[in-house]
């Protein structure tokens, strides 16, 4: 057992009361961001709610919660776009929202996205207050929303739920709550592929914790470790909604336990070791304009890695360092959709505790300020961003 396994859990209610500050500082920032968009929607004749709810992504799971799996759009250059690559927890609880209440489909995404964001929150909170106390967890959950793409957090997108997901099993995981820790990994693994950094931190973390409970007892005498079984079973869950969701895929299309990646294909999205994303950002420097956008992605990659290795040093968390390592290396690797890589580094939340604990050690007026204009750039970016002609 770690020393952050061994300390006591604090009551659901007192939880509560101790992540209050920062949920409610979470919910102004992302009803700032809301209120800009709208605003600067209605300027351009546009619906803010539409932006947020029946474009790009969001409409493919509506599809999926209406009609089932099976939609396809070939495009003409051959590539065909199917349904099957969207993991379908979202588009359940949309099915579920619209069978017990009147709102569509698309209302039932909005609605999961804005729950799952608040329980999202609380996650990060969560954890970072384990490992680093409660004013860097406020401070983590801030930086969180006010990402330049927070706005996403209050999309019918799958990012909200999957971090909510995934915040929440790593806290089972630091608190050594194995089995609920396996059913949050089966559940994010029902979410999005990425489903498999929250695994790989469950496995790791287990093995190291049985290793590290055989070496205790060994240096101490003992015959006997405590029992492991809860821990299997936790790492036995872990991978089934993942595995079952790519295994079923690959059985309904005739391409077998690969099946899924033929669908990524048709997509072309795949895993190249970040290949198609070097040769991307090389392509901007052949000219003056997009040699600057070239020279931001390189630090914005830069800035990533930074972070990563920020945790290395600070001696974060095993399961925080695999989880946020795997969806860093998932996103920025991934040979299409380059446009979209930070929100699809949006999950990995633990990026930002380093940055979370440097705030949290200035003067608390200096830490608002930092925040406060964040959060104003963040809210007209992502008003601008949702606008523009391409997916987030």
């Amino acid at each position: 057992m770690t020393d952050l396994q061994t300390r006591a859990a604090p009551s659901r209610a007192g939880a509560l009361r101790r992540a209050a500050p920062a949920l409610l500082g979470y919910a102004a920032v992302r009803a700032l961001g809301l209120l800009v968009l709208f605003v600067w929607s209605a300027a351009r004749d546009k619906s803010g709610y539409t932006l947020l709810t029946a474009r790009w992504d969001a409409l493919w799971y509506v599809r999926v919660a209406e009609l089932g799996y099976g939609y396809e759009v070939r495009l003409a250059n051959g590539d065909v776009h199917s349904n099957l690559a969207f993991f379908p927890l979202l588009p359940w609880l949309e099915r579920l929202v619209a069978a017990v209440s009147p709102l569509s489909y698309a209302d039932g995404g909005f609605v999961v996205g804005a729950l799952a964001s608040l329980a999202a929150a609380w996650g990060i909170f969560a954890v970072a207050d384990r490992v680093h106390g409660r004013r860097a967890g406020v401070c983590a959950v801030l930086l969180w929303a006010v990402l330049p793409v927070g706005i996403v957090q209050s999309m019918a997108y799958s990012e909200s739920l999957f971090t909510a997901l995934a915040a929440w099993s790593l806290y089972a995981v630091l608190t050594g709550r194995w089995v609920t820790a396996g059913v949050l990994a089966l559940l994010a693994g029902l979410t999005r592929p990425v489903g498999l950094a929250v695994v790989a931190a469950v496995w790791v973390a287990a093995i190291a914790s049985f290793l590290g409970e055989r070496r205790a007892a060994a240096s101490l005498g003992e015959r006997r470790t405590p029992s492991p079984v809860r821990r299997i079973l936790g790492m036995l869950l872990a991978p089934l909604g993942t595995a079952g969701y790519v295994l079923w895929v690959g059985h309904r299309t005739g391409g077998g336990p690969l099946g899924y990646l033929d669908v990524q294909a048709g997509w072309r999205n795949g895993f190249d070791g970040g290949y198609a994303f070097a040769r991307f950002v090389a392509g901007k420097f052949t000219s003056f304009p997009s040699a600057v956008a070239g020279a931001g992605l390189i630090l914005g990659v830069a800035s990533v890695v930074w972070l990563y290795l920020a945790g290395l040093r600070r001696r974060q968390p095993l399961p925080l360092l695999v989880y946020s390592g795997v969806v860093t290396a998932l996103a920025l690797c991934a040979s299409s959709y380059f446009g979209s890589k930070p929100r699809l580094l949006m999950p990995a939340f633990p990026l930002l505790l380093p940055l979370a604990l440097a705030l949290a050690r200035q003067r608390t007026r200096r830490s608002a300020w930092i925040l406060g204009a964040l959060a104003v750039v963040s809210s007209v970016y992502g008003a601008f961003w949702l606008n523009g002609s391409g997916p987030p």
